[in-house]
């Protein structure tokens, strides 16, 4: 505890940009540190709404408004600026959804100092009686809504990051398109400041005009009867997806995406996407999970991105294209799928060179000629071969009986250390 003080001395004197949290009370709810801050800076930096709540007086740094993009002007300003005390302000807490991770990627944590102020999502919880640590949140802002998707399950409460006074209509219609309806939803304006203001209803019967644009919409999600229930594991119905029947099928799925073992923040590729339905549960495992999904046939890599918003992760990339050429350009993968396509001339070669150490490959076929070939790379690199044989039942006159899918063979290894001159490479199953 003795060391507190003095790391956080530390930090204020070697920090080049002060970042500082406001809310919708404006000056007036800052913390002493925080308005000194602005009072001592050359440069003030925001958006005009956070400027304008600074008083003329004493605040007389000279005030920068952020231009549209933002993202890519701040190594610019920053630059623009350096040697001058720079003040930034920031809604809320800056590093929760903020401009705060601009700052730190840009300048580093080093340069940085923050200081905070209650997120609207505090406020929101606060209001509503909801543990913060239970609550799901989805962010709009700068977003698409589709990602609303994939945090809707029953019961489930869930609060929206609104990017503008048309977020909670919008909310609302989606919820109508995915089966939630019933859903409740409350919208929390101006959370802090003197015009707070909370209006609610249902998805279904949605009754207001758009409102103020500083909201965030909370959600309590209720299904309606007879729509598809999504678990939060990978295998989802089959029904889920829009197919022409180049899917692969729940279990088979289930199992495959076991193998492949989503981990947060990791890519994969997914070569012959088909309906998509890899590279979007993939993708669902985790917010920061991402993937790249390769498909040869415009038709179905247009439907994979309407499979994609559907089901809550319209991130997922879509490269239209054949393997191996389609994949020169692509980020190095922490995991690559292939479904399709195995016996292309060079695409086993090209997916084991652009693997890392401790990158996995996953391969699924039905073919002869394709396990053929996995046999041959499994008896030089390793792994894990297996087969995979799903029966369901099906009526047979009266009675019932066992109609077997075909069966599909599949590869999974784990690459553990890189090829080099004179040597071999090293694999273990995955």
């Amino acid at each position: 505890m003795s060391g507190t003080p003095a790391t956080t001395a530390s930090t204020a004197a070697t920090a080049t940009v002060t970042v500082v949290g406001i809310g919708a009370d404006g000056w007036d709810g800052l913390t002493r540190p925080a308005q000194l801050a602005l009072l001592d800076a050359d440069v003030l930096i925001g958006g005009p709404r956070q400027l304008a709540m600074l008083p003329a007086r004493g605040c007389e740094g000279e005030r920068v408004s952020w231009p549209s993009p933002l993202r890519p002007a701040v190594p610019r300003l920053l630059a623009a600026y350096a040697g001058r005390r720079i003040a930034v302000l920031a809604s809320g807490d800056p590093m929760f959804y903020g401009i705060g991770r601009a700052l730190s990627e840009e300048a580093g944590p080093g340069a940085l100092r923050v200081l905070p102020h209650p997120s609207s999502v505090s406020y929101a919880c606060a209001r509503l009686g909801w543990p913060v640590e239970d609550t799901e949140v989805v962010t709009v802002v700068g977003r698409p809504v589709a990602r609303l998707a994939a945090a809707l399950h029953e019961g489930r409460r869930v609060l929206v990051l609104s990017s503008n006074a048309d977020s909670p209509a919008r909310i609302a219609a989606l919820l109508r398109e995915r089966g939630f309806g019933p859903s409740r939803m409350r919208v929390l304006e101006q959370l802090g400041s003197a015009a707070e203001d909370t209006y609610e209803g249902t998805a279904d019967d949605w009754p207001h005009p758009p409102g103020d644009p500083l909201n965030v919409v909370a959600l309590e999600c209720r299904r309606s009867a007879g729509t598809l229930r999504l678990g939060a594991t990978p295998g989802l119905p089959d029904a889920a997806y829009e197919s022409d029947g180049q899917l692969t099928k729940r279990h088979v799925r289930a199992a495959t995406l076991c193998a492949l073992a989503p981990a947060p923040g990791e890519l994969l590729w997914d070569i012959g996407g088909g309906s998509g339905s890899i590279g979007i549960e993939w993708m669902r495992t985790h917010p920061s999970c991402r993937a790249v999904t390769v498909e040869r046939v415009p038709e179905r890599a247009e439907r994979i991105t309407r499979n994609a918003a559907a089901l809550g992760v319209p991130g997922l990339r879509v490269v239209t294209g054949a393997a191996p050429d389609a994949l020169a350009e692509l980020p190095v993968p922490d995991a690559v799928f292939i479904g399709g396509g195995l016996t292309a001339p060079g695409l086993l070669d090209t997916v084991w060179a652009a693997l890392p150490a401790g990158g996995r490959l996953v391969v699924n076929t039905v073919t002869l000629e394709s396990e053929a070939l996995l046999g041959r790379w499994y008896g030089t690199h390793g792994g894990e071969l297996v087969k995979l044989a799903v029966s369901h039942a099906v009526p047979v006159g009266g009675f019932t009986g066992w109609r077997q899918a075909m069966p599909v063979t599949q590869w999974s290894v784990t690459r553990t250390a890189a090829k080099t001159a004179g040597t071999t490479d090293t694999t273990e199953g995955s």
